[in-house]
């Protein structure tokens, strides 16, 4: 198992330059990391037993393992609230006589790995964008200086080059900002999306699901449904048909356990918990754009924030003479470069600023 997980420990590390928020990561890396865990977990058999053994009498069991996991199979959903061992034999688990709408089935098992893969690959895709747009530029004009330790002169050099960029390019940073925010909207639509799509698949169980999960010790004992094996059920039925020695057809009844939905209920409910953190805190940063954007009296503040070191009366002073993009690239500046040689060149870029919108 660590062998197969290994190869994603480098995928999630933090780089040394960085170009967007925590919360950001969190969704593009962390989620996308989990689901193709939870893929290759579950892909991977050899860890949790085959996914499927039928129990049928007359027939050999391996083609009907292969039919009932390939087509469907099914539970009585009256049958859940029976009595297991004296009304039912499993939960979920009784005579049909011949209703199929009384019949509840089950196709989504095969298709979860490749399911949770792909939802690995949307939860990238804002990453993937964002790299593609943002195209180095902040590790362009950094220029190393996120580490403080180096030769003076070539530091003062540098710092130089970084102040004559910062001037020359003043409001001309907007659509880098707004690319980034709107890469981060991305990220919200995706959650609300992926959620939508997951209680689709799951047939309308899954935006409950935690919560029921969580009520589910809370009700009394005679009264408990566990919606995890309602969701995920350990055995069900199947029917298989053939033709007889003379060609009758003849049903035989199968009854069918899944070992692989024991993975299956506790992967999603970590998901169901996750996605909800995801989703709380994805909201919150786009209503925090939001604010960045319409009320520009925050912005001091926060890049003061960023570094203490910076006076308000600096911080105020580049807020009121930039737009809000180039607000944004000073703000991630303060996240990139060392804390001295940042306060240095907000300092000297106020300067400059308020010596050029003077002239003018």
């Amino acid at each position: 198992m660590i062998k197969l997980l290994g190869s994603l420990k480098d995928y999630i590390k933090i780089p040394d330059i960085t170009t967007d928020s925590a919360v950001f990561r969190l969704h593009n890396l962390f989620t996308a990391a989990l689901l193709m865990m939870c893929s290759l977990i579950i892909t991977a058999t050899q860890y949790v037993g085959n996914p499927i053994q039928c129990i049928v009498n007359g027939l050999p069991t391996h083609p009907i393992n292969t039919f009932c996991w390939i087509t469907s199979t099914f539970t009585m959903p009256d049958a859940f609230r029976r009595q297991v061992g004296v009304e039912v034999a499993h939960p979920g688990v009784a005579n049909d006589f011949g209703d199929e709408d009384a019949k509840k089935y089950y196709t989504y098992y095969q298709w979860v790995c490749f399911v949770l893969f792909f939802q690995g690959i949307c939860c990238y895709t804002p990453k993937f964008l964002w790299d593609s747009i943002e195209g180095g530029l902040m590790r362009t004009i950094v220029m190393g200086l996120n580490f403080g330790l180096c030769v003076e002169k070539e530091k003062e050099k540098k710092k130089k080059m970084l102040l004559d960029y910062l001037l020359r390019h003043v409001k001309r940073h907007n659509s880098y900002a707004v690319k980034y925010w709107m890469c981060e909207a991305l990220c919200l639509i995706n959650v609300v999306g992926q959620l939508y799509l997951m209680n689709k698949f799951f047939d309308g169980e899954f935006l409950s699901y935690g919560l029921r999960v969580m009520s589910f010790t809370e009700q009394a004992q005679e009264e408990r449904v566990d919606p995890m094996v309602y969701v995920f059920p350990r055995v069900t039925k199947c029917t298989f048909h053939k033709y007889g020695a003379s060609g009758t057809i003849q049903k035989h009844d199968s009854l069918c356990i899944l070992p692989l939905n024991v993975v299956n209920e506790k992967t999603y409910i970590f998901i169901w918990f996750w996605f909800m953190i995801l989703l709380a805190l994805l909201i919150g940063l786009v209503a925090y754009r939001a604010l960045i954007i319409a009320v520009p009296s925050v912005r001091p503040r926060l890049l003061r924030t960023r570094n203490r070191m910076v006076s308000l009366d600096v911080a105020d002073a580049i807020s009121k003479k930039t737009d809000v993009g180039d607000w944004w690239i000073l703000y991630m500046l303060g996240r990139n470069l060392d804390p001295l040689i940042y306060r240095e060149i907000v300092t000297e870029l106020a300067k400059k600023i308020e010596i050029a919108f003077s002239n003018r």
